[in-house]
């Protein structure tokens, strides 16, 4: 059985044991702006395509003043106007949060700007906390959304397809751009949509992802305690399909690498203290790294810092390469989809160069 869509699978270069991708927060640092942070986005977009990386991931967030990706789609459309090569997609769109038809119109639209570069992974969390839920969903029934998840998937996958049975109500209802555009004077295209990815921080979305014989995302980056027992799950739950011969899957791993141990080190915290403030709810902008050297932690803060920078991998770009591929030992993931939570644009850029050069990727070799 071949694969319905040949991109799905990466193929690694250089020295990396699986391919490299990259994830973007569009993050937001204090005293400075979405404005800048969206630059800076496109930036790292056309970076990432120069040195190799596979793919280039946008996630949807609401009411976090640090994190400016709140509409993934328009951000993906300015950055497939800024490169030419490299795969683009969500990671994730939240299903609950949109109509299925919207989000096939969208990504439908996208995969007709950049045809054969889009991917379209899905989330069933709400990406944000429950009051702006509700906002965004215009009911305060939380709970219904995710629990509605696999028929909504089953629907937006009928849309992006033109394929709803005879009798479906909304069997006259096309998603433009779709297959349904494909047919050209003097002959039929082969219909050409983003493949479906489905995300997860738990182990709903890895059976799901397993029984549908979809390729499956894990945010390592912020569950990682149940990074392994997810993929033995959607591994265990695989079924061969139409898309994929064997499992596939991405894992999302927070990573920074500089040229000094120590500037690594003073980097991260900043991300460390974000998260303190988002959990105990005072989201706000990336703390620079003076800010976060000058905070006072109190104990229970300073346990969850300890943590959480267990699991972001950091330091020289030999220490980084070294846990990468450690990461891929323990897990056996597929694909590495890099995240790098900074201050400034500069230590976010240099990171990925140095990855990149660390692994011999194509755009760091003469």
């Amino acid at each position: 059985m071949a694969d319905q869509h040949d991109t799905i699978r990466g193929t690694a270069t250089g020295t990396a044991p699986v391919p490299l991708s990259v994830l973007d927060l569009a993050t937001v640092g204090s005293g400075l702006t979405a404005n800048g942070a969206l630059r800076t986005s496109v930036e790292l977009a056309r970076s990432a395509e120069r040195l190799g990386f596979h793919r280039f991931w946008v996630a949807e967030h609401h009411s976090m003043p640090g994190v400016a990706s709140s509409s993934p789609a328009v951000i993906l459309a300015h950055l497939a106007a800024h490169t030419d090569r490299i795969r683009l997609g969500s990671g994730g769109v939240m299903l609950p949060n949109h109509a299925p038809l919207v989000i096939a119109e969208q990504f439908g639209t996208l995969e007709a700007m950049a045809p054969g570069r889009i991917d379209l992974g899905l989330g069933r969390a709400p990406g944000t906390d429950g009051a702006t839920a509700a906002a965004l969903r215009r009911s305060d029934r939380l709970n219904e959304g995710a629990d509605e998840f696999p028929q909504q998937l089953a629907e937006l996958t009928h849309f992006l397809d033109d394929d709803f049975p005879d009798g479906h109500p909304y069997r006259r209802i096309h998603a433009v751009p779709g297959p349904i555009q494909a047919t050209v004077p003097g002959g039929v295209q082969s219909p050409s949509r983003p493949p479906i990815w489905l995300l997860g921080s738990s182990g709903f979305s890895a059976r799901l992802a397993g029984m549908l014989g979809l390729p499956f995302a894990f945010a390592h980056h912020f569950s990682a305690a149940n990074t392994v027992p997810a993929l033995d799950l959607y591994r265990e739950s695989f079924r061969p399909s139409a898309v994929l011969d064997e499992p596939y899957a991405l894992i999302g791993v927070s990573a920074l690498a500089t040229e000094d141990e120590k500037e690594a080190r003073r980097q991260v915290l900043t991300g460390a203290l974000s998260m303190v403030r988002l959990r105990t709810g005072r989201p706000g902008l990336i703390p620079s790294p003076e800010e976060a050297e000058a905070y006072e932690f109190s104990a229970l803060e300073r346990e969850f810092v300890d943590s959480w920078l267990t699991n972001v991998v950091h330091g020289t770009a030999d220490a980084v390469r070294d846990g990468l591929d450690g990461l891929v030992k323990r897990t056996g993931a597929d694909e590495l989809m890099i995240t790098a939570t900074a201050h400034g644009r500069e230590a976010r850029l240099r990171s990925y160069e140095l990855i990149a050069e660390a692994y011999g990727l194509p755009g760091t070799t003469g």
